[in-house]
């Protein structure tokens, strides 16, 4: 996973969990929905790069 990716990544999940507290600070269930989406989007990424790291490892070690 490059840096670039593990940035994209980190700063999605970051905007999610933003969205996600101002929805709940001012009563927004569809921003605080849209911010828990944010979250699970990047987390989805995260899970699929951390796949292909681990792929990519066992190749070289071979």
């Amino acid at each position: 996973m490059g840096i670039d990716d593990k940035a994209r990544n980190a700063a999605e999940d970051v905007a999610g969990k933003v969205k996600e507290g101002w929805g709940k600070l001012t009563d927004d269930e569809r921003l605080e929905a849209e911010g828990k989406l944010d979250q699970a989007k990047a987390a989805a990424k995260k899970a699929g790069e951390n796949i292909k790291d681990g792929v990519n490892d066992a190749l070289r070690d071979d």
